[in-house]
Order: C-alpha cells, then structure tokens, then sequence
C-alpha cells in the first residue's frame, strides 16, 4: 500500500487540496447565502454546480486531447482560483450562479486529469491500492474542509482566500512532477436508449442517489444552521456525515459480493427512509443528537450509487461499460442538479427539517421501484456478479469507480467523457 502511494505523491497531495478547498466552499456558501435568502438559493448554487460537473466531462475531454493533461489541470485551476476570489469581489446571487457552474466546470477538468493519470499509470497489481490511495486522499480532503470552518468559525472573506490559497497550491505538485505525460483521450459513445432498456432499475437508483446526495452536500449545512447549529459545529456535523459515508463503503462492498444487489438496494433504501425520519420530525436539536442519527443517513445514502454502478456492471458487456460510466454519471449529475432544488422549495415553505422528510420520500419511492423479481439476469455478463468498488459518490461526480474496477480496460477512464 505504502509502495503505491509513494508512486504518486504529486497527485494525492493535488487532490487532497482540492477537495480541501471544494468541501470548504460548498459549505461556506450555504452558510454565507443563508444569512440573508432561504433553501432556494442555496439549492440553485448546488444545482449550478452540478451543472458545471456535466458540461466539464465534454469540455475537459476536449481540453485535455487538444492541451494536454498538465496544460488542461494548471487552466483549470487557475479558472477554479479565479471564481471563488470571484465570490468575494461580487456578492450578487446572480453572478454567484454563474461562478458555481464555473467552479464545478473546472473541477471536472482536474478530475479527469488526475484520475485518467493515474488509471493509465497505475500497474495491474497495484491498480486497487493506487486508488484506494486517491479515495482516502479525496474524501480526506472533504473532511478536512468541514473541518477547518471548526477552527475559524467566523464566515469571512479569510475563508475564501483559504479555498483560493488550495487551489492556487495544487498547481504546484501536479506542474513539477515529473511522472511520464499520459496518452491523449479518446471519446466513446454513449447509448442512453440501450441502457435504458438493459439495466432501468439501476438508473433509477442513479437518479434517486443524485437527488439525495446532491441536497446533501448544498442543503445539510443549513439544515445544521436552522437547527441551531453554530458554524464550528455545522463543520463537525458534516465532516461526520461524509467520513460515516466513505467507512460504510467496505462493510457494503462486503455485503455487495455476497448477497443479492437489487435487494440490497431496496433494504439500503428503506433503512434511508426510516433512518431520516427523527431528522424529519425535530424542529431542533444538539449536535449529539443529530450527529449519529445524520452519519446513519449519510451512510445509507452514500451506499446507494456504488451499488447501483455495482449492479449495472453485471449485466452489460465489458465492450460497453466505458459508456456505460458516462451514462451514469450524466443521470447522476442530473440527479444532483435538480435534488437541491426541489429540497430547496420545502425547506423554504415548510421548514429546515424538510430536508430529511425529503430524503426519506426519496428512500420510500425507491424502494418501491426496484423489484428484485423483476430482474431476468438474461443479460448477466460471464463473469457477473463483479467485484464491488468501494467508493462514496460526492460532490465530486467523477469516473473514480471506472477505474477501480480491475476488469475494465486500462483506458476506462480516460475514453469516458463523450458529445
């Protein structure tokens, strides 16, 4: 494990500031924009970002092909620094949208550098650890963003400058390595009307994981502040949210390569609804009441894409799963577009802890649309049930999983994103 991660110093450290300044800013926002609007605003600056993430699968493929990988990640790094200064030169809710969509534009570009880098350079043998290195990287950063609003609880424009300063420092490693340049990109084509008659269920999870995860990450900081939450314990809350995520990953990959999947999801969506439910019906609570109930929610809500790339995987050739993974990360993206909104809309008519009521609706309404009898298996690959990657789907809404899984060619990730 040690010899993988000592192979790419560079872009762990990269990445881990990265997601430092991303969690760090998402967070801010919210607060920052709920001092004066309500969940609304703070759903369309999530939704925004989203958006970004899918225009920047096309446009950083094209960068990247064109430019080059390093030319591609210092471009957009400095477009990423230049909005978020942005953010503090201009506080009008207009302009703020349009900067969001840029930022989540350009972390999509430094995904895709990063994680085709690394999936092209990676050996067979080490290929699981060298990504397990850039998870615990990623979502180590995550944590750490929650966590410094523990230290400077204050939102000033300090804390811009901090995710600005993380940005502008994660050129550094990635501009001096001096690892071999990867190979250009190549586009795959994606078959949205296959997929959708070959594996349904699996998109609907899709969706649904989107839906959540994306109100999670725009509307839980203000679910924490309408409950009376202070700054430094919104932090702590959701840096615990996201850390209870990324543990359950390994004890659901466990379950996943023993026990049916779609089952699996349908239980995995139950528990989230009954799990959300005290969250749903407090009107105000501590920190120690709703830390565990929140990283049990977390936890199941997390568990509901990897199962889903899981299941979808077991029953399409491997010819096929490149596109594959851009067909679910574009629902995804979807997903996570249009959840923060509509959780938005009721928490401003009917209060903060609409949010969970939100989630557990979620839950329910997928629970009673996957059918585990409807599954055929009359498409199920040889080598099915595949091994289930352990990852936690975030804000980041990248091709990590098509990496991961050994089975998938070498060049997964880097030929994912297509017109």
């Amino acid at each position: 494990m040690f010899r993988a991660l000592k192979s790419f110093p560079a872009l762990y450290m990269a990445t881990l500031l990265m997601l430092l300044g991303s969690g760090l800013l998402s967070t801010y926002l919210a607060l920052r924009v709920a001092e004066v609007m309500d969940g609304v605003w703070v759903g369309a600056l999530m939704a925004a970002y989203y958006l970004g993430l899918v225009l920047g699968g096309k446009i950083g493929h094209h960068l990247i092909a064109r430019v080059g990988h390093i030319r591609t990640y210092a471009a957009s790094a400095g477009a990423v620094t230049a909005a978020v200064l942005g953010h503090g030169l201009i506080e009008w809710l207009p302009i703020w949208l349009v900067l969001r969509m840029l930022v989540g534009l350009g972390m999509m570009c430094l995904y895709m550098v990063v994680e085709s880098w690394l999936n092209e350079q990676a050996e067979d043998h080490q290929r699981g650890r060298v990504f397990a290195g850039y998870m615990t990287a990623s979502y180590g950063g995550l944590v750490l963003g929650q966590l410094v609003l523990v230290a400077y609880p204050s939102l000033g424009l300090e804390l811009l400058m901090l995710v600005a300063l993380c940005f502008a420092l994660c050129l550094t490693p990635v501009t001096l390595t001096d690892r071999i340049h990867p190979a250009p990109l190549h586009p795959a084509p994606m078959e949205p009307r296959f997929f959708m008659r070959r594996v349904p269920q699996s998109l609907v999870t899709v969706v649904m994981a989107g839906l959540v995860v994306g109100a999670f990450y725009g509307l839980a900081p203000l679910y924490a502040s309408r409950m009376g939450l202070g700054t430094a314990e919104v932090g702590l809350f959701m840096g615990s949210c996201i850390l209870a995520g990324l543990v359950g990953q390994w004890p659901l990959g466990w379950l996943s390569d023993r026990y049916d999947r779609p089952q699996l999801i349908r239980v995995c969506a139950l528990l989230l609804s009954l799990a959300s439910l005290p969250l749903a019906l407090l009107q105000e609570g501590s920190l120690w009441l709703l830390l565990p109930i929140g990283c049990l929610a977390s936890l199941l809500m997390f568990s509901l894409y990897p199962l889903a790339v899981a299941f979808s995987n077991d029953h399409v050739e491997a010819e096929r799963r490149v596109s594959l993974t851009a067909m679910l990360l574009m629902t995804f993206g979807v997903g996570a577009a249009i959840g923060p909104l509509l959780a938005g809309v009721l928490m401003r008519v009917l209060g903060a802890n609409l949010l969970y009521a939100f989630f557990s609706g979620c839950g329910l309404l997928l629970a009673l649309s996957v059918r585990p009898h409807r599954v055929t298996n009359l498409h199920q690959v040889e080598d099915a049930p595949l091994h289930h990657v352990p990852v936690l789907d975030s804000m980041a809404g990248s091709p990590l999983q098509a990496a991961l899984d050994p089975r998938v060619d070498e060049h997964v990730v880097q030929e994912q994103m297509q017109d």
